[in-house]
């Protein structure tokens, strides 16, 4: 029997010790100040927004339109052609043009705390949701 328990409790050490030498979760290290993302994925999803955006507003003053497609944008701004790719990592991207604009959507492939849903128009103003796909009326992100 002593040796039994000797046995449990060299067992219970060594996953404790075990447990302690894991490495622990660190919190999210902004990448600016103001930055609003929650998780290194959700600054890379703003990131990229950021570039579509940007790279549209440069677009439509050369062409007096909005592009019709994320195709249309490569070389303009520092959009690239890898940008096309909707497969983001974590995220994918939703892009449809429209007569007078077009709606930007990067939806996670998983929603939870560290991955929010995110939409953009036209107007510039990224919107972003915890809960379902992030629309117009979803909340500003600050």
């Amino acid at each position: 029997m002593k040796m039994h328990v000797r046995a449990v409790i060299s067992v219970v050490a060594v996953l404790l010790a075990g447990a302690c030498l894991a490495p622990a979760q660190t919190a999210y290290q902004p990448k600016f100040p103001g930055d609003p993302a929650h998780s290194d994925s959700e600054a890379a999803a703003l990131g990229y927004m950021r570039t579509v955006l940007r790279a549209q507003r440069e677009y439509k003053k050369k062409h007096d339109h909005y592009a019709p497609t994320l195709a249309d944008l490569v070389h303009t701004g520092s959009f690239t052609r890898r940008m096309v790719n909707t497969d983001r990592g974590d995220y994918t991207v939703g892009f449809r043009s429209h007569k007078d604009g077009f709606d930007l959507t990067l939806t996670p492939k998983q929603l939870d705390a560290e991955h929010r849903s995110f939409y953009a128009d036209e107007d510039g103003v990224i919107h972003a949701d915890e809960e379902k796909a992030a629309t117009e009326s979803s909340p500003p992100v600050k």
